[in-house]
C-alpha cells in the first residue's frame, strides 16, 4: 500500500511539472540550461541527497535520502530512491529514466508512474543535470521552470568550500539557495 501512495505521488509530481511555467521571481531570469554534455555511463552508481527545494513528495523522507541509478541494457536508467521517515522506515519508489537527445545529452526524464501509462507524457518529469564538477562528485539537478532542485553527491557528506561554491553558481542562474532544506543523513 505504501509503494502504491509513492507512485501515485510521483504521478501527482510529474504532472505538476508537466503543468507549465509558474509566476515567480524566476521569470525575468535568463532560460535555465543544463550542462553541456553528461557521460551517462559514468553518472550511474549512488548519488546522496545533500539539500533539496521542499516539494510534497518528499515530504515524508526525513533522512538518508538517495538515489541509485543503473544503465540498462535498453539504453534506459533504472531509478531506485530511499528515504527514511521519521518513523524509521524505509520508503522506496522504482521508476526509469531516458535521456533526451543525443547520447551526451544532460537533459532526462523520469517516470515512476507504472509502465502501461508511459505513453502518456505527463507521466514524464524532467530531469536535467545543471551543474556537474567534473570528477562526476557533485550534482545539481532541476527542471526548466527552476521548481524543483536537488543537491546531491556521491558521499553523505560534502566539503564545505565545493557546497558553497555550487550555491553561488546557483544563485547566478536564478536558484534561491535560502529555499534549500540540508537533508540529514546518517554519515552526518
Amino acid at each position: 500500500m505504501k509503494f502504491n501512495a509513492i507512485v501515485l505521488s510521483c504521478v501527482l509530481a510529474a504532472l505538476g511539472a508537466q503543468a507549465g511555467p509558474a509566476l515567480s521571481s524566476t521569470a525575468a531570469v535568463e532560460p535555465l540550461e543544463p550542462i553541456a554534455a553528461l557521460d551517462l555511463p559514468r553518472y550511474m552508481g549512488t548519488w546522496y541527497e545533500i539539500a533539496r527545494y521542499p516539494n510534497w513528495f518528499q515530504k515524508k523522507c526525513a533522512s538518508d535520502t538517495r538515489a541509485d541509478y543503473s544503465l540498462q541494457p535498453d539504453g534506459r536508467v533504472q531509478v531506485i530512491n530511499r528515504c527514511r521517515e521519521a518513523d524509521g522506515a524505509l520508503s522506496e519508489a522504482v521508476g526509469i529514466a531516458r535521456q533526451m537527445g543525443a547520447a551526451d545529452s544532460p537533459k532526462l526524464e523520469v517516470r515512476f508512474a507504472p509502465a502501461w501509462l508511459s505513453f502518456l507524457p505527463m507521466v514524464w518529469g524532467d530531469y536535467w543535470v545543471i551543474d556537474l564538477d567534473p570528477d562526476y562528485q557533485l550534482v545539481a539537478v532541476s527542471e526548466p521552470e527552476r521548481e524543483y532542485l536537488w543537491v546531491l553527491s556521491r558521499t553523505p557528506v560534502v566539503d564545505t568550500q565545493a557546497y558553497e561554491a555550487l550555491l553561488a553558481r546557483l544563485a547566478a542562474r536564478g536558484f534561491d539557495p535560502g529555499k534549500l532544506e540540508r537533508t540529514m543523513q546518517q554519515d552526518d
